[in-house]
């Protein structure tokens, strides 16, 4: 069975979330009865998890399971450049001026 992007994609958000919650792969894998090569298996997209164990993940992390599959962020830059832009379309001037500020301040 071949990995796909989305298996990297969500492998890249379960470990984006533990380390969130400081949690070494060691004490996740444990949490989920999993050892932690199995783990690192789904952190890096080779292999994909259970629906029980899906559960138990957004329990952990605290998240409604649905966003265990918040994946967007992870898009090529241009593809994040026009989603951006398309957001951006529907704002307000004043949240338009307000995210250039934002944008300014980070990219200094």
């Amino acid at each position: 069975m071949t990995s796909t992007k989305g298996d990297k994609y969500f492998g890249a958000r379960i470990k984006e979330l533990r380390e969130k919650k400081k949690y070494t792969q060691e004490q996740l894998a444990e949490m989920l009865d999993l050892d932690s090569r199995s783990l690192s298996r789904i952190e890096t997209g080779v292999s994909f998890t259970t629906i029980d164990r899906l559960k138990k993940l957004a329990s952990i992390f605290d998240v409604e399971l649905k966003d265990l599959f918040l994946t967007d962020h992870y898009a090529d830059k241009n593809l994040l450049i026009k989603k951006i832009n398309i957001l951006l379309e529907s704002a307000s001037l004043e949240n338009t001026r307000t995210i250039y500020k934002i944008i300014s301040s980070i990219l200094r």
